[in-house]
């Protein structure tokens, strides 16, 4: 194995303080517009429903707000179905899934279902195609009470009153080459740890919640996403990105624990989507497409499966 150039910040085998994350974020270059990008295409969203502001990141001098796409009419008597996209910034299929979701489908759901979206909870990590925020936090190891990260306590305050009537929760996500290159070499970085190689799954897969891992909905997920693009096989050990493999593209993980998204709330069915972007057998739009599809299917099933 060929060695590896130590990270660029830090000493190694000492975790970063101040110093070492004021300099990583020296580091992070403006890439692409949130303004531009997303919330445009938020802004015509209006005519079908509800968008409001949840809330307001504050990175001086720069100050991103946070919409959320709702249901208009929202009925306590209908099912409680939550989408969101970009809680690591830098996946793009997940903000743009989010959004063709709700620009292209979403539509045919109206008055039979309370359909709660955020398409982008980490703009600064959007603009600069990074998973962390500028204090070097991932969002996505966050989410609970009290967050450090200004993301994901946004997130949690507003879906606090859904967490114990949400039906369902599908969170979109990527993993890429640059997992591999850049985010895990930073993370072992920033906590003083060696890094250990590992390997990028080629294809979709899904996290599904240890806690509440519903196989049969998982399943539903990946049929509908297998017609779009291809399921990541599992690496010779049984694994993928190290977790054992549970069914055909299915891993699991114990959401709340982590922090992750997909628990914040007790919501019956949820899972975490994966898409594999740099793969020579994808396509932009299709990522695009397997997430849009992946968000169809998880309602379909709650919906049939109350």
């Amino acid at each position: 194995m060929t060695n590896r150039a130590p990270y660029p910040i830090g000493t190694p085998g000492t975790p970063w303080g101040a110093t070492e994350v004021a300099a990583w974020r020296a580091r992070q270059d403006r890439k692409r517009s949130y303004a531009d990008e997303v919330l445009s295409r938020i802004e015509p969203l209006r005519a079908h429903f509800e968008v409001a502001e949840y809330g307001q990141l504050d990175y001086a001098p720069e100050r991103y707000p946070l919409y959320v796409v709702r249901s208009r009419g929202w009925d306590e008597t209908l099912p409680v179905m939550l989408v969101t996209g970009g809680v690591h910034g830098y996946e793009t299929s997940g903000v743009h899934g989010a959004l063709q979701f709700l620009e292209r489908d979403a539509v045919r759901y109206a008055g039979r279902i309370n359909l709660l979206c955020v398409p982008c909870i980490s703009p600064w990590g959007y603009e600069r195609i990074h998973r962390w925020n500028p204090e070097a936090l991932d969002p996505n190891r966050n989410f609970r009470e009290h967050s450090a990260a200004q993301e994901s306590a946004a997130l949690w305050g507003l879906l606090a009153p859904l967490r114990d009537t949400a039906r369902m929760h599908i969170d979109l996500h990527e993993t890429t080459d640059s997992d591999e290159s850049e985010f895990r070499p930073a993370l072992a970085a920033r906590d003083g740890k060696p890094f250990e190689p590992g390997t990028i799954p080629d294809g979709f897969y899904l996290c599904a919640d240890s806690a509440q891992p519903e196989p049969d909905f998982q399943q539903a997920v990946i049929a509908a996403v297998a017609r779009v693009t291809h399921i990541a096989p599992a690496d010779p050990d049984g694994t993928i990105i190290g977790s054992p493999v549970v069914a055909h593209g299915v891993i699991e993980y114990d959401c709340r624990k982590l922090g992750l998204c997909a628990g914040i709330t007790d919501a019956h069915y949820r899972t975490t989507t994966e898409v594999y972007p740099d793969s020579p057998r994808a396509t932009p739009a299709q990522c695009n497409d397997a997430q849009a599809a992946a968000v169809c299917a998880a309602i379909d099933y709650a919906l049939a499966h109350g």
